[in-house]
């Protein structure tokens, strides 16, 4: 049985009875997270044209078995999530550390199309073990009830991925082939975090009951009617929709500021102050969650993005109003990040988190990852971008409107009583 270990303070602080080790899983999986983004996701789109061009294989068919790999990395966070709870996160992720670190070395040696696939399998499940839903999960349970702030320094910091391994591949790309660009990243991999998730995460797995992790809230043999609950579903509906429009949003938003009159740099830059937006986002989370409930916020987060995409759709221009919109939209997913992060600890608590957000996470992640693809083809069937925006908008109202229902009668009850009295 794990040994007690009491509440912490705010990890963003810096605060709690622990002091400075209070804030060393936060701080490596900061580090960590970047470094697995980076690495197992942002590298590839840099590579693939390379790949390609070397190989003579398809640049569909090696695109394909990264989105398998995404596929792999949703459905295998559901039984990853019960295993967090369970044991917690030091020796998953350090596994899953390990697994990267081989499956990025077989990418590098893959001889042809195959078995260039068969090694995104591992890195699938790698992933599920390294990025955003363990570390969500142990910062939840570390730093519960406080955990809002260790979420958002990381997703600010992790953010930060792209931005320093898409420049970092790129350069490497220039000076060697793209095996051995994927070798040194494996080396990157392994120095950086199979230690800091064996090290730095070898803290006492809390209790389900420990002071300040609701744990109450749910139990673990309780998981299972949850999932089946109505409000777990239209949660979980609501989200994936949302995140089909967002994710098709992102991937389609160059054609659409193309076509209406901006050129090709200025949509990228576009796109890449979207980015800003999203930091924005998160760092006004906190604020937002103080001065709303649970149901308003989840409603008007994905209301805004509703509305930014049917904004999209419907202005003709011009292209620095188009631009404002798609910074507005930025936002939008910084803070549906966070809103996502937070969903299952709002409502059912943080004692069975790693269960139920695995279970939650993996039709939204599935919706993400097929999203780009999905949006060019009903760009193609529909006639055009701003027909497909303006059913993505749809899309996003309709996931507004499910989510209305998605708090759980009991929570609602309780922050009734705790306002009465």
């Amino acid at each position: 049985m794990p040994k007690p270990v009491p509440a912490t303070g705010d990890p963003a602080a810096g605060t709690g009875s622990s002091g400075a080790a209070t804030r060393v899983p936060l701080i490596a999986l900061c580090v960590t997270e970047i470094t697995s983004w980076g690495i197992l996701y942002y590298a590839f789109p840099v590579l693939a044209p390379d790949i390609s061009h070397d190989t003579g294989w398809s640049t569909g068919a090696i695109t394909a078995a990264f989105s398998a790999a995404l596929v792999l990395a949703a459905l295998g966070g559901i039984p990853l999530g019960r295993a967090l709870d369970r044991h917690g996160p030091r020796l998953i992720m350090t596994g899953g550390s390990l697994m990267g670190v081989l499956a990025v070395a077989g990418l590098a040696a893959a001889p042809n199309p195959f078995w260039f696939a068969a090694a995104w399998m591992p890195a699938g499940a790698a992933m599920s073990a390294v990025l955003y839903q363990p570390a969500f999960a142990a910062l939840t349970r570390y730093y519960a009830p406080r955990h809002l702030g260790a979420l958002t320094t990381l997703t600010l910091v992790a953010g930060l991925a792209s931005t320093v391994f898409a420049p970092l591949t790129d350069a490497l790309a220039a000076q060697m082939s793209w095996r051995t660009v994927y070798l040194v990243l494996a080396v990157i991999l392994a120095v950086v975090t199979v230690p800091l998730h064996y090290f730095a995460l070898s803290r006492p797995w809390p209790p389900l009951h420990a002071p300040g992790t609701d744990g109450a809230a749910i139990g673990r043999d309780q998981v299972s009617t949850v999932v089946r609950s109505s409000p777990f579903l239209l949660l979980a509906t609501a989200l994936t929709l949302s995140a089909f429009s967002m994710y098709a949003v992102l991937t389609n938003l160059i054609p659409l500021l193309t076509s209406r009159g901006a050129s090709s740099s200025i949509a990228a830059w576009a796109l890449g102050l979207g980015g800003i937006g999203q930091v924005a986002g998160r760092l006004g989370y906190g604020t937002l969650t103080r001065r709303t409930t649970v149901r308003t916020r989840t409603v008007l987060v994905l209301l805004c993005s509703a509305g930014t995409t049917t904004a999209l759709a419907a202005l003709p221009g011009p292209v620095p109003a188009l631009i404002a919109v798609a910074v507005l939209a930025g936002t939008t997913r910084g803070v549906a990040t966070l809103l996502q992060a937070t969903a299952v600890s709002d409502r059912w608590g943080t004692a069975a988190y790693g269960s139920l957000s695995g279970v939650l996470a993996a039709p939204v992640t599935i919706a993400g990852a097929i999203a780009p693809a999905a949006g060019a083809a009903l760009a193609t069937g529909l006639g055009g971008y701003p027909i497909l925006f303006t059913a993505l908008a749809a899309i996003a109202t309709l996931a507004a409107v499910l989510a209305a229902a998605s708090v759980p009668r009991a929570r609602t009850e309780a922050l009734r009583d705790r306002a009465a009295t």
